[in-house]
């Protein structure tokens, strides 16, 4: 059903009286043309209208029609939803000629919009062609469906028809050419990204051959090839179909990069095929080869040329990176063999410490022997010398004589073997790796009574006074022994350092929660530049011993260190109370022992 269309308006008005009148009409704009038909892909055309008599003349009207090489296709439907279909069916379809009343008044209209809104083709030329223009005002079709071009069917001569459809295609070309445009440089900035991502040579030449199909639209096989430089041999980055075969191996590539190197020549087509060549700013040089039976358009290859600008970017990191995980790979061998050699190293160090842990605890063990075994002996030939000396002063002079000539000697011998047993031990001491203490409940008083009175008899000897003053119940927790050595260190020093005649006060009380153990002597006191090496290891002070005795610099250090394993300190004073330097030995107090002792003191002249 036309709905009130006239069927007679085509035979009288659509391309004249007469069809000898439209055939004359197509040969004179097929004059106009006369470039011959190629193998060129044929712009499709769409005929909607609901005459059959309007298709056929169509048809025959535009039957030799060509531009630039290519002809019509042609495709028809009958309504505004067959319309539709075969626009979905192909959307690269260039124009629709389209009648407005079909299966309703407005179906051509409908059509239109539904064009443009739901399959989203802004493309495609749309010529709206009525019988009723009346129907349908030009002015506002063309502003509120994106029509592109309004024509009366009684004024659409052959002539009119011939330019209004070159006028379209012409259109619908720049159109296709901007769009290849836009979406050829979101495929560039696609690829820029993914392959700035890619970080192997390999991988980077296979993902460029897909970028380039895509770019060209096509699904054709390729290869990418690298030199280092100019005179370098080629390596294959990628193959994609027949050149992954025996093709690959026929091609003179070195011949390629010579031509292209010299053409300076970064897109070039010939034979089916699509050449990429570019030079990086490291001076490598890149050849990409893929088929294309037709040659790039300028669009394609101004899009080619920006996307090899690029490509070097991407190839030079590509190659950078690489040298950076190999340089990384070298450096890690290195540190890897460098770390067993370490641990070799440290093994042997570490077996030769054992070894020397060993020897040395040898060492103190036949030390600790000699100091057992030996200065019992020497107390007793001492005492024996002693006695003797004391029976040939009681003998008259003539007498006494053979006795002093005999025990004389004897004294001189045991006190030089005393010397050297001391500096042994003391030697050994100084190379013990640690101090071990053995804590238990002690009465601190007690041990530095009795320390003080086994120094007793150096003082005498030395006609100096020892005065000893001990608060009752200093329990403290700790080792008798290496507090009883501490003690023992600072009277032996106070001995050595005071002159003969002089005082030493040794004390232990209790001072704000702790016990604090003083030895003070009237000597020449301490130097401000010995205080701040007091305590170091083999540290001999700017004062002498008064009565020639011998000095390793190890006893304050070693007191430092008991003082520290029983959680106390050392403290020195360069002028204490009786005007020489003062010691001071703090231990924590144990607050379970009683203090119902009363103070002992007592001095010997």
């Amino acid at each position: 059903m036309l709905r009130g269309k006239s069927k007679a308006r085509w035979g009288r008005g659509a391309f004249g009286q007469e069809a000898k009148t439209m055939r004359d009409g197509w040969i004179s704009f097929a004059a106009a043309d006369r470039e011959p038909a190629s193998a060129l892909p044929r712009w499709k055309l769409l005929i909607v209208d609901d005459d059959q008599a309007v298709h056929d003349g169509t048809r025959f009207a535009l039957q030799r029609f060509a531009l630039n090489g290519r002809r019509l296709e042609f495709h028809s439907a009958y309504s505004g939803t067959e319309g539709f279909e075969a626009l979905r069916a192909h959307p690269d379809t260039a124009v629709v000629l389209l009648d407005v009343v079909m299966e309703s008044e407005d179906a051509g209209l409908r059509l239109a919009r539904r064009i443009r809104n739901e399959l989203g083709n802004d493309l495609v030329r749309i010529i709206l062609r009525t019988g009723q223009p009346g129907q349908a005002p030009e002015h506002k079709v063309v502003v509120d469906y994106d029509i592109n071009d309004y024509k009366a069917k009684t004024e659409l001569t052959a002539e009119r028809l011939f330019t209004a459809l070159t006028a379209a295609l012409r259109s619908f070309e720049q159109l296709r050419r901007l769009d290849d445009t836009r979406r050829g440089l979101e495929l560039i900035v696609q690829a820029s990204s993914d392959l700035f991502s890619r970080r192997s040579l390999e991988t980077l030449g296979l993902g460029v051959l897909l970028q380039l199909n895509a770019l060209l639209a096509l699904e054709a096989a390729g290869i990418v090839l690298a030199r280092e430089s100019a005179n370098a041999a080629h390596s294959v980055l990628a193959r994609l179909g027949t050149f992954a075969g025996e093709r690959g191996e026929r091609i003179d590539f070195d011949a390629l990069f010579q031509r292209l190197a010299t053409e300076d020549r970064r897109v070039l087509h010939e034979d089916g095929t699509t050449h990429l060549f570019l030079r990086t700013e490291g001076g490598s040089e890149f050849l990409v080869l893929v088929d294309n039976p037709s040659e790039p358009s300028p669009a394609q290859v101004s899009l080619l040329a920006v996307f090899a600008a690029k490509l070097a970017i991407a190839f030079d990191n590509a190659r950078l990176h690489a040298e950076i995980l190999a340089a990384n790979e070298e450096l890690e061998e290195r540190v890897h063999r460098r770390t067993g050699e370490l641990a070799t190293a440290n093994a042997r160090l570490e077996a030769q410490g054992a070894q020397l842990r060993r020897v040395n605890a040898f060492k103190n063990e036949i030390l600790g022997t000699i100091a057992h075994d030996l200065k019992n002996p020497l107390g007793v030939i001492m005492g024996r010398a002693e006695m003797l000396a004391a029976l040939a002063d009681r003998l008259d002079e003539a007498a006494a004589a053979p006795f002093r000539q005999q025990t004389g000697p004897i004294r001189e011998a045991a006190q030089r073997l005393t010397r050297i047993l001391d500096r042994s031990l003391n030697d050994a001491m100084a190379d013990a790796v640690d101090i071990v203490i053995e804590a238990r409940p002690a009465d601190v008083g007690r041990i530095v009574e009795r320390t003080a009175e086994l120094a007793r008899s150096l003082a005498e000897a030395k006609a100096q006074t020892l005065s000893l003053a001990v608060e009752p119940g200093l329990g403290a927790r700790c080792d008798p022994d290496r507090v009883a050595e501490a003690v023992e260190n600072l009277v032996g020093n106070a001995v050595k350092y005071t002159p003969a005649g002089g005082r030493i006060e040794v004390s232990a009380a209790r001072q704000a929660g702790e016990i604090a153990i003083t030895v003070a002597d009237s000597g020449p006191g301490l130097r401000p530049e010995d205080v701040a090496r007091l305590f170091g290891r083999f540290q001999r002070l700017s004062a002498q011993p008064t009565g020639g005795e011998s000095a390793t610099g190890l006893g304050l250090s070693i007191v430092r260190k008991i003082a520290e394993l029983h959680g106390g300190r050392i403290e020195a004073a360069e002028h204490g109370p009786l005007g020489g330097a003062a010691f001071t030995l703090t231990l924590p107090v144990d607050r379970t022992m009683g203090t119902d002792t009363p103070t002992r003191t007592r001095e010997q002249p």
